[in-house]
């Protein structure tokens, strides 16, 4: 061999070790991490809810902004600002200041939605109380966001808002209107309540918009550019599983700009609204009522709760081509519609989002509603509610297997238990920066620093999957895992198989303590009408799922239930059904004896 080959050789036989070294080195060091950085092609915008709905005034003046159609009242964008204006300046009358927090306790009413824009235009803080609460819940609320001022209704079915206030603070049917003195409620002032009746201590709703006058109610559109949009507008309760739940504070600057994003996604101009959704929740106050104000869409409240009859009457009433809903809420206005058949022509889209949605239920939602197009939304409160949502035109396979893609200006990435990226594709923590991040729990520090970091990532306690093209998946809760002899199973995977069951309407999964296992599978069931709920058993649905679901994850426990027990938005407390397992399990331990 010469000279010049050997060399050659040499040169081959070393360029051959680097490459198996690099090979070696890049093979345990993946080289497409799941983080991704979507960069909108529209700008965020700098400006405040009151100042959007004078954009929405100028753009869509004589189009009707809400329609409250169980309570028969009608807004159009120009009249919606000048009652808006109204209730800023009587609030201002009563003595609240700029960052004031504003208490909004009520479902599906007017009264909540315009209580929610006059508080905007003034500079408040709104704040959404859950209208289930009772008395201790509200004691907990109000003390917790220093709240200065309440609007409700006198009444909504069982619930007399007006007696639970005076129940937890005596001192209301004592004072003058907008004089509350409490030693147990400092910053309480003033009640108002939407009624008929003149309740002591309290403003009437229609006197209050009544209470400034024209030149006080001026002064309000002056003060617009002095309202800062990064400071706070909203505050939201989280609907935690134990403990008192926390307080998000949400901006302007949050609320307009997802507002946009979701709008422009979901392409709600011109469109009308059925919305199902509580407003006092981010589904309802942000996907529903910011993402119609930056577009012009007509908002449509069938009734003050969820009611799927009235829906249905409502799409067809009012022309609703766009639904608004949660996956519950879904189940159950597809259950009525097979019932009862309504006309409902073709209606365009139908968004869902607030917890996981089945590809079953996708497929129904646009079979038995004879929907177009179903559109996911995904997020948390802390996240200003939407950080993954559908893109228009995606086809239905993109739909069933993912939350969607990646909203405007926001960052994601999918982390392993030690905070270290995974390839993409992979399950780990969902973490994601941006714009829509609250502001912080309020009077919470620690708590706030435990989901927000330093480096402003903000953990969303959700496993997911995330991929290259920018779409993702939600596998589960974190701390809905569960984990039996030694297999990690993750609830909506077989809660997927289950609701495609023939005879099933809706399935929940928990786990329950096994002393063997750890854990077990128990499976939670809704059936058809007509299904013998003695038929339906564990052993019935081991044999239904053989071949079709690994043995390990196949349920254990079977119980059939009527209803599941839920939030006011719409979600299901799965502790709730631990403790229904727990009573069931104690009672039988009771009978053996």
């Amino acid at each position: 061999m010469n000279r010049k080959l050997q060399s050659f050789s040499k040169y081959m036989l070393r360029q051959r070790c680097v490459f198996n070294s690099m090979r070696s080195i890049s093979s345990s060091i993946p080289t497409l991490i799941s983080h991704k950085h979507h960069v909108g092609k529209d700008h965020l915008v700098y400006r405040t809810i009151g100042q959007q709905l004078e954009l929405a005034t100028q753009d869509y003046g004589d189009v009707e902004a809400i329609v409250s159609y169980h309570e028969g009242k009608r807004y159009t964008f120009k009249s919606l600002l000048k009652e808006a204006d109204a209730l800023a300046a009587g609030f201002r009358k009563l003595g609240l200041q700029p960052g004031d927090a504003i208490g909004l306790w009520a479902p599906n009413y007017l009264h909540w939605y315009l209580g929610m824009m006059g508080a905007a235009r003034a500079g408040l803080t709104s704040v959404g109380l859950n209208p289930a609460y009772q008395g201790p819940e509200m004691a907990y609320c109000l003390n917790k966001v220093d709240v200065k001022a309440i609007i409700a209704p006198e009444t909504y079915r069982s619930q007399n808002y007006y007696e639970i206030l005076k129940n937890i603070c005596p001192e209301i049917s004592d004072a003058e209107p907008g004089k509350i003195r409490s030693e147990k409620f400092p910053h309480l002032k003033s009640v108002i309540i939407d009624s008929s009746n003149g309740l002591k201590g309290t403003l009437r709703f229609d006197d209050f918009l009544d209470l400034a006058n024209q030149s006080e109610r001026e002064e309000v559109a002056k003060i617009q550019k002095k309202i800062n949009p990064e400071s706070a507008c909203n505050i939201q309760f989280t609907s935690g599983t134990t403990g008192n739940p926390k307080a998000a504070v949400l901006s302007h600057f949050n609320f307009v700009n997802n507002g946009i994003h979701v709008g422009n996604r979901n392409q709600l101009e011109g469109e009308r609204i059925c919305v199902q959704v509580p407003l006092f929740h981010a589904f309802g106050v942000i996907i529903t009522i910011m993402a119609a104000l930056t577009k012009g869409a007509t908002l449509v409240l069938p009734a003050a709760g969820f009611s799927p009859k009235d829906s249905l009457n409502a799409i067809v009433d009012e022309k609703c081509s766009v639904i608004h809903g949660t996956p519950t809420m879904y189940v159950d206005l597809v259950d009525t519609q097979k019932k009862l058949q309504v006309p409902l022509g073709r209606i365009k889209k139908a968004v869902t989002g607030g917890a996981i949605v089945s590809p079953q239920l996708i497929k129904d939602i646009r079979q038995i509603l004879n929907v177009e197009a179903v559109h996911s939304v995904y997020g948390l409160t802390e996240t200003t509610a939407v950080i993954f949502q559908s893109l228009p035109g995606e086809n239905g396979d993109t739909v069933l297997n993912s939350v969607g893609h990646l909203t405007d200006h926001i960052e994601a990435k999918v982390v392993d238990e030690q905070g270290r990226c995974v390839p993409f594709g992979q399950p780990g923590e969902l973490c994601v920066r941006g714009y829509t991040s609250m502001l912080g729990y309020h009077g919470d520090e620690e708590k706030t620093k435990e989901t927000i970091g330093a480096d402003r990532w903000l953990r969303t306690g959700d496993q997911f999957i995330l991929e290259s093209n920018g779409y993702g998946r939600i596998v589960g809760r974190l701390k809905e895992m569960l984990i039996r002899g030694g297999e990690n199973i993750f609830p909506k995977e077989i809660e997927d198989f289950l609701n495609a069951h023939p005879q099933v309407i809706e399935a929940q999964v928990i786990g329950v303590p096994d002393e063997r296992l750890g854990e077990e599978v128990c499976a939670f069931v809704r059936l058809e009408d007509g299904v013998d709920p003695a038929s339906f058993t564990a052993a019935s649905l081991k044999a239904y799922s053989k071949g079709k679901l690994a043995h390990f994850k196949v349920p254990k426990y079977v119980l059939v239930v009527d209803s599941f027990p839920k939030t006011t938005s719409g979600k299901i407390q799965k502790f709730k059904l631990a403790e229904i397992f727990k009573e069931k399990q104690q009672r039988l331990e009771a009978t053996a004896a």
